[in-house]
């Protein structure tokens, strides 16, 4: 299974953990990388990840987002297609770099794009390509732990 965390979700860990929702959230993300470092899921990666990773203002943050790209199966760069696929996202009323990163996820074949962007979240039945779920839905849906 191929998957593709957006930056909000890769930076999730490092929000305040005082609410509820957070701090779940959190959890969901770690074990969902536990999981990529133990071979059981693919993480896909982008140019978009990278292109926000380094406006981050946070030194620390964006060393600890830059050791996921060494685990990555793929790392696409902008292509035409992408734009295509970024397009059309686009015009469901998604911010360009969001449509950006679901356009990567669909052109890197995943099966699940991961956020915790509520914006994004809140479209996701409207775009068919590709499973959004936030981190805790993804979890509570695709780990089969006793």
């Amino acid at each position: 299974m191929r998957i593709y965390l957006d930056n909000c979700s890769l930076n999730r860990p490092f929000d305040s953990q005082k609410q509820l929702r957070i701090r779940l959230e959190t959890e969901a993300k770690l074990a969902i990388q536990e999981k990529i470092s133990q071979g059981e899921f693919e993480l896909a990666w982008s140019y978009v990840i990278d292109f926000e990773n380094t406006a981050n203002p946070y030194q620390e943050r964006r060393e600890v987002v830059w050791l996921w790209k060494s685990k990555a199966c793929i790392d696409v760069d902008e292509s035409d297609q992408i734009l295509d696929l970024a397009e059309r996202v686009s015009s469901l009323g998604l911010k360009n770099k969001d449509s950006l990163h679901i356009g990567c996820a669909i052109f890197s074949k995943c099966d699940f794009f991961v956020t915790t962007d509520d914006g994004i979240l809140r479209l996701s039945n409207d775009i068919q390509q590709i499973q959004i779920r936030n981190p805790i839905d993804f979890v509570r849906e695709i780990f089969n732990e006793d």
